[in-house]
Parts: C-alpha cells; structure tokens; sequence
C-alpha cells in the first residue's frame, strides 16, 4: 500500500475537505487489487486506539458484494475503499447492525452533495430514485484481546453503459442524478466525515440510537417483503423496520419475527 500522496487524488485537496477528521484516519492507496477488504482483512490487527485505516483503488479486480457477489468496477467509473476500525467491544456480538449505521452514513454524505431522497434498502444498499447507488460489505475479525471491523464501500459515480447493463439490479450514479459527477475526493471525504463520528457513537452505544435515522430512510418500510436464501423464499410478510440491534422485523400472520442478516437477501414482494 502506498500514502496517498502517490495516488491519483489530489491529497491536498482531500485532507481540506476531510478538516478535524483526517487525524481519525490513516490514508492508503492502491492502484489496482483484488479486494481492498480483502486486503485490509490480511493486515494485523489493529490497535485499539489507532486511527482507523482507509485503502482505497483505483480499480478492484475482485470487489464482492454480499453473498459472494461481485462489485464491478472501471477507473473512474465509481469510488471503491474500505475503511479498518477496531472497536471498544468484548466480542463481535457488540457489532451487530454495524453495515446499517455505515449505510446512514453514506446516505447523509451523499445528501450532503445534493442528491435528493436517498434511502436504506436492510441491511446494506443505499438507494436513490429507486435504483442502487451504493453498497457497504462488513467483514469482522476478533482474537481473544481485540475486536475489528473492515468496512467496505462502494459508490457509483458515472458508469458507462456497457458496466450498467452488467448490474444484476436497477443502478444509477451521481452523473445521472447531479448532472455530472463530483471529484472522487469530495465523495470520499464526505462519507468520512459522516462515517467518524457515527462509529464513536455506535462503539459506545450500540445500534438504538440510529434506529430511529436509518427507520425513516427505509425504502421497504410498510411493504410487503420477501426474505430469499438464493432462490428459496424462507419468509414474507410486513415490514416493520429494523430493532435496536439492527434485524429486521417482518410481520405475517404468526406474529412479529427478527431476522438477522446473515446472507439472506431482501425483496419487495413480487420482485
């Protein structure tokens, strides 16, 4: 990995933006790799107080999504980084609903650029106009001493039509929302700004105070929903929103149920 004084970004330009919060983060660059979660996850782990590593790529050859999928990704064509915290916390439980607190944070950066309506689709696509404009994959590590988190974020900023046709879901970008799209520096230090102080306060208080935040951003919230595992539909029903450890409430005809993450994907009924 290299500073970003080597990289294509203008350093100069993103530490400014970044103002008080560059000192939360130690700022990392590749030009190409696999998987800069991937990358981080390798890396040892990380001191408790340390500022928290951000990798970005100019390209990543091997991004993943959740459930194996893959993130495609051109130069130019979006904005790729993961971002390696460690968190005051005894076990990886204290983590739950970590991707949807992420989420909330891109989705109030990118407003803050001006893009309008953006929403939360559980637990880890943000959502503009109804089509994704962005993802987070959460991946986490623990040793008997420390507990970690790499934190990877995916934003599209203008994609050519050959890479949109290739989505498997409705996408848009911040060209077609914007007009055109912002400097790569403006996108990242804004999602790192929102993002710093969010993960303070979720180390310390878990999930219920974004309940709340994120609860008004979803898109499913009073729909009717499926939840899939691949092609099985193992649940459907109503909507309720999310717990204050981040699962999903889905109402049917038995009562209330929390569903956890895990890799199983959530659907409007009939989509």
């Amino acid at each position: 990995m290299h500073d970003l004084t080597s990289s294509t970004l203008d350093a100069a330009r993103l530490n400014e933006a970044l103002g008080s919060w560059t000192s939360a983060y130690d700022l990392r660059w590749l030009p190409a790799c696999g998987s800069t979660n991937s990358v981080l996850m390798e890396l040892p782990q990380p001191a408790l107080a340390a500022p928290a590593t951000v990798l970005l790529a100019d390209v990543q050859t091997a991004g993943r999504g959740r459930r194996g999928r893959a993130w495609l990704s051109q130069p130019g064509a979006g904005l790729t980084f993961s971002v390696r915290r460690s968190f005051d916390t005894p076990s990886l439980a204290g983590l739950a609903g970590l991707s949807l607190v992420v989420g909330l944070a891109v989705a109030e950066a990118l407003e803050g650029l001006g893009v309008a309506k953006i929403g939360l689709k559980w637990p880890n696509d943000v959502e503009a106009d109804g089509r994704k404009l962005g993802g987070v994959l959460v991946e986490l590590g623990s040793t008997r001493d420390a507990v970690w988190a790499v934190i990877g974020i995916g934003i599209n900023l203008a994609l050519p039509a050959a890479l949109l046709a290739e989505i498997d879901a409705p996408a848009t970008d911040l060209a077609s929302l914007l007009g055109s799209a912002p400097p790569r520096e403006a996108v990242l230090a804004a999602v790192l700004v929102e993002l710093a102080p969010r993960l303070a306060e979720f180390e310390h208080k878990g999930f219920a105070p974004f309940t709340g935040p994120w609860q008004r951003r979803n898109v499913h919230g009073g729909r009717e929903v499926r939840i899939l595992d691949g092609p099985q539909v193992l649940q459907e029903g109503l909507c309720l929103g999310v717990a204050s450890d981040g699962a999903l409430l889905l109402q049917d005809a038995s009562g209330v149920h929390a569903v956890i993450a895990g890799d199983v994907s959530l659907r409007a009924a009939g989509a």
